[in-house]
This record gives C-alpha cells, structure tokens and sequence, in this order.
C-alpha cells in the first residue's frame, strides 16, 4: 500500500503531496502558538533551549516547519533535537517513516539559522499533534569572552525552501496544518521569540519599608520637594525603569512607596499622591 505524506522542509524533493509545501491550501481559522524559551548562558558555555507548541486545534497538526535565526557571533547552534511531542512513537506507526524521518533538524551556521521540520503520514491522523508540549530543542554554545549581558535574540522565520515544489517562489509563511478530504489545510501561527542572554541573571532584592514613616519623602534623602513628586510620576509612567523593581539606579523603592502614600482615599501609589505633594508644597494644603 503506497502511503502519502505531508511534507515539509527538504523532504518536499523526496514526496508528492504536501499541506505544508502544495498551494493552494485552505484556511483553518485557527491559531496555533510556536514559543522559544528564553535562557541564560556563560561565556563558552553550553545552552539548550525548548521550542514548544500550545493552543494546538482539536484537528491535530500534520506537519510543521519553520526556522529560527540567532546572531553566529555570539552563538553556535550544534544541533536542533525531536522534543517530546515528536517522540511520541509516530515512527513505528507511521509508514512513511521507512521513506524518510518524520522529523529534521537543520543547521545553517554562515546564514544564522537553523530549521525544524516534522511530518506525518496523511492516511491516518492519529499520529498527528494532538495536545500541547516540547516539539523540538535547540543545543548550542556561547562565544567565548562575550560580554555579560549580550543577548542574542532567536527569532521564530519561515524556512528557506520553495512555497512548493517547482514552484520558484521563496516560501514566507510558517507551514502548519493537516489534510482534510484531500485538500491542505494551514492554521494560522502566534509567534513568541526567544533569547539566550550571557551571564547569570542578577536577582534583585527589595528591602521591605520600615515602621518609620517620612511622609511625601518618596525618593528617601530626608525631605519633601519636588524631586518626590517627580519620582512618583516616573515610577508610575515607566516602570520597568523607575519602579520598585526598575532599572534605574534611582527608582523607586518599597520605602519609597510607602512615604510617598499620601493620599489616603487610595491605598498604594497613584497620581493622586503627586498632586497632594505639590499642593502641600504650594501651600493649598497645610498638612500631608
């Protein structure tokens, strides 16, 4: 019995029929989301990093392809692994796993990217992706005497490949999707992006606010002026750099926040603590 496959990737020159590399195909009106983690590494150390599936339709996935792109200066990729989904025993059941592997992984170290592609026999759908999971891990390792604190963004891209076979048009989607009476159909792909960051991550710990209160004092150096009332602003408007746990070397602390609550209507910080500062300062009021 001769098995058809859904074909992906460079599999597409080996096999005839594709959801993944045959126009046209249907829309499923549904999404599927593709993550990459986010990781940190040393120096000259190794990584590894999981690209996983969610929101997966009930209709399953028969084939999947896509690359992700990393900066080769501050990366080598050495090898894109089957995760756990792939794993799942398709390539005893599957028939067409004796004409080519169900799932590839791909280098390319001089472009900077590196590509996944896994497919199934079309004839029966139970060895599809049913369920959420790791489809694929990405091994590396960093540069050695990167600087601390280099991130190398891996960014989810459509594989290099024809759209179809003989095709000559560049393929620019992310293949994803099943066969359904004979016809393709590819479902829609949320992409969340990864990174590899070197260095160990810096834990920040916040001191909790003391029992003793300075009431308006918001940025702590002993009096009350219009520099709290600017750090109130900033820490509400921006803050990832100025709140308590911001970026900024003057942000806002739990003390900080705990003077600057002034304005006893609202618990926690609020614009309205800044107004009733600057009215105090202005004298509109008598008392914080």
């Amino acid at each position: 019995m001769k098995t058809k496959k859904v074909v992906v990737g460079a599999l597409a020159a080996m096999l005839s029929l594709s959801v993944c590399s045959l126009a046209p195909a249907v829309a499923a009106g549904e999404t599927v989301q593709i993550s990459v983690g986010k990781v940190n590494a040393e120096a000259g150390a190794a990584f590894s990093v999981d690209v996983s599936l969610a929101d997966i339709p009930s209709s399953g996935i028969q084939c999947l392809d896509f690359a992700v792109s990393y900066d080769s200066k501050v990366l080598t990729i050495e090898s894109i692994e089957a995760g756990a989904l792939v794993k799942n025993g398709s390539d005893s059941k599957d028939l067409s796993a004796s004409l080519a592997p169900l799932f590839e992984g791909t280098v390319n170290s001089s472009e900077g990217w590196a590509s996944a592609a896994w497919s199934t026999s079309t004839d029966d759908a139970s060895n599809g992706f049913k369920s959420d999971g790791v489809f694929c891990t990405i091994k590396g390792k960093v540069a050695s005497g990167v600087a601390n604190g280099t991130v190398s963004d891996l960014k989810i891209i459509p594989i290099d490949r024809e759209l179809y076979s003989k095709s000559g048009v560049k393929n620019k989607e992310i293949s994803c999707g099943y066969e359904k009476d004979g016809k393709p159909v590819k479902y829609d792909t949320t992409l969340v992006n990864g990174s590899v960051t070197v260095g160990t991550p810096v834990t920040t710990t916040t001191q909790p606010p003391t029992d003793k209160i300075t009431r308006g004092d918001a940025n702590c150096d002993g009096s009350v002026d219009m520099s709290d009332v600017v750090l109130i602003m900033q820490s509400l408007a921006s803050p990832n750099k100025y709140g308590l746990n911001g970026s900024d070397d003057k942000h806002i602390t739990a003390q900080g926040q705990a003077n600057g609550d002034v304005d006893d209507s609202v618990k926690g910080i609020t614009n309205g603590d800044a107004l009733k500062i600057q009215k105090w300062l202005l004298k509109s009021i008598t008392e914080l």
